[in-house]
């Protein structure tokens, strides 16, 4: 897939300059056998994590091992808004400029969309899929085949079993949103130690040949949450989230406490918070980090 750069960061964009990132999706399928897929992944992302990453990459395997019928073409981080008011959120400008390191500098495939994270208002997750139709199918003209005729391409949700956990209890969503998510779009659900999520299917059968269930075969249960905890302690984030992720949120000292101030704090944190050299390890070693 391309590599190329966006030509303006994301965490600059606005209502009014906004772009659709298209730097890094194929639109081009080898295989006219298969429907063409792209995956959004919406989330606080604050901070994203390697999890996060790790279930594109995950679902990416999913499609090429499980002899399925799709053909994976791009991938997408559709941070939520500053207005989901969610305790730990920082900034959307943060939040997408860490989500943008993060898949500028470990993936080659993975883009970060921002239409979510600028809107006036809460986007609902079954419009900001609509929105990826709309800019895929819609404005892009879909996939082109070999043979040079042009198909819609399927959008997918990908999240992880606590949302499906979400989704099939009684009351938390609506039936029409989803209906609309589950019916129009289908989901990829990346399994995760703690959620029984055969009970949460069992509740949702009418959408099952749309939803896919993803085994994680190396468990991983490391959180945003998780982080923002170790980070407040003083501890070290390293090997669980990007290192450039971890310089940025020194760098504007981020979750340093529990409060607003990680909405949109800014400025030097206080010394080497995020652990870059291990205090075990002794000063003199710190130049290896």
């Amino acid at each position: 897939m391309a590599t190329a750069l966006p030509t303006q960061s994301t965490s600059a964009q606005t209502t009014s300059n906004y772009s659709f990132p298209r730097h890094r999706l194929r639109l081009s399928q080898t295989d006219a056998s298969k429907t063409p897929l792209v995956l959004i992944a919406c989330g606080s992302f604050s901070p994203i994590t390697y999890l996060h990453l790790r279930m594109f990459e995950m679902a990416a395997d999913y499609v090429k091992f499980n002899k399925t019928e799709f053909e994976l073409l791009g991938g997408y981080l559709s941070p939520v808004s500053d207005l989901y008011k969610k305790a730990g959120l920082a900034s959307s400008q943060h939040r997408l400029r860490m989500c943008e390191l993060a898949a500028d500098q470990t993936s080659n495939w993975l883009m970060v969309d921002s239409w979510e994270a600028i809107q006036p208002e809460y986007m609902p997750t079954a419009l900001v899929l609509d929105h990826f139709e709309h800019e895929i199918n819609g404005v892009l003209g879909g996939a082109e085949r070999p043979d040079g005729s042009r198909v819609p391409v399927r959008i997918a949700l990908l999240a992880g079993a606590d949302l499906i956990q979400t989704m099939s209890t009684p009351g938390v969503w609506s039936q029409q949103d989803l209906d609309h998510i589950l019916g129009r779009f289908g989901t990829f659900i990346v399994e995760r130690s703690g959620t029984d999520i055969d009970d949460a299917l069992a509740n949702l059968q009418a959408w099952k040949d749309k939803i896919y269930v993803i085994q994680q075969l190396i468990q991983n249960d490391v959180s945003s949450t998780k982080i923002r905890l170790f980070l407040r302690r003083e501890m070290s984030v390293q090997y669980l989230i990007p290192a450039p992720v971890i310089e940025y949120i020194e760098q504007n000292g981020l979750y340093e406490d529990d409060g607003a101030s990680s909405v949109g704090g800014k400025g030097k944190s206080k010394g080497d918070r995020s652990g870059r050299a291990s205090p075990a390890v002794g000063a003199a070693s710190s130049s290896n980090s």
